[in-house]
């Protein structure tokens, strides 16, 4: 097995799908995997710690994944400086890292079959981003099948994301658990993205303004207010700060209809500057 080795540490970097079968094989269970597209925060490795904290072997993916990037999409401004993921991922106790090329995923070339998301991804960010989900679940699909984890980590600012590989691996029945993660943020409440690289100063002071309107609408939330005047308030931070905004909603639990009362979600997309992001908060009705 020709794998890469960092001499300072006990990661394994594989390429190969026949690298991955041989060293996952031999990996102690339970096998935590944790999927990223590189570029790795602090985000990221909230979800190697707590990944490494409930498994006896830690798995990641760095791959970054063409067909979930739209044709008017940053793939070729996506960052990926391998050598300090890799870093990370050291210092978060990984043992195994797959960091595959494109034709080594897709080894058959463009995917004639691929998983249909449904019509969530359709909404929200699906409405800015078709096709996004589609690319997102056929990836997801292959990568659990490739690394056969016992449990799966997904971050929870990716909340529409991580809502749809719930409803997957329940519907096609997939043996793995599915944890959700909760989001890293920054001191002033930004939400941690490896896209935040892209913002200016000036962006980046404008771009906390997201999480700003998600707090001031949970606020509002907390005072037994209804979804209109919930919304109110969030739009009027985001006015203020002169976001381009694409959403601002309010959904259940489940990105369903929100209840009268009870669990839900508040979830906001805009772009600062040329960037674009997102952000989410749990809420609850009262």
């Amino acid at each position: 097995m020709a794998c890469q080795t960092d001499a300072m540490a006990a990661t394994v970097v594989t390429r190969t799908r026949a690298q991955l079968e041989t060293v996952r094989a031999a990996l102690p269970a339970p096998v935590g995997v944790v999927f990223t597209m590189g570029a790795l925060h602090e985000g990221h490795q909230a979800l190697l710690r707590v990944a490494s904290e409930a498994n006896a072997s830690l798995l990641a993916t760095i791959f970054v994944n063409p067909r979930q990037f739209g044709p008017n999409e940053d793939l070729s401004r996506y960052p990926q400086p391998f050598d300090e993921d890799l870093a990370r991922c050291e210092k978060a106790g990984v043992d195994v890292v797959w960091a595959p090329a494109v034709a080594e995923v897709y080894r058959n070339g463009e995917p004639q079959i691929t998983v249909d998301p449904g019509q969530l991804a359709t909404e929200l960010e699906g409405a800015s981003r078709p096709g996004h989900f589609a690319g997102v679940l056929t990836v997801v699909a292959k990568l659990l099948h490739l690394t056969r984890p016992d449990r799966t980590y997904f971050g929870e600012k990716d909340f529409q994301q991580l809502t749809l590989i719930r409803r997957m691996v329940a519907d096609l029945d997939f043996d793995v658990e599915i944890v959700g993660v909760p989001t890293v943020r920054e001191s002033d409440g930004l939400a941690l993205s490896s896209r935040n690289v892209y913002l200016s100063t000036a962006e980046r002071d404008r771009a906390v303004a997201l999480s700003a309107a998600l707090e001031a609408a949970a606020r509002t939330a907390a005072r037994g207010a209804g979804p209109d005047d919930i919304l109110a308030a969030g739009r009027d931070v985001l006015a203020a700060a002169g976001l381009d905004v694409d959403y601002l909603v309010l959904r259940g639990a489940d990105l369903g209809p929100a209840p009268r009362v009870g669990p839900a979600r508040l979830l906001v997309a805009g772009r600062v500057g040329g960037t674009r992001l997102i952000d989410n908060m749990p809420v609850s009705l009262v």
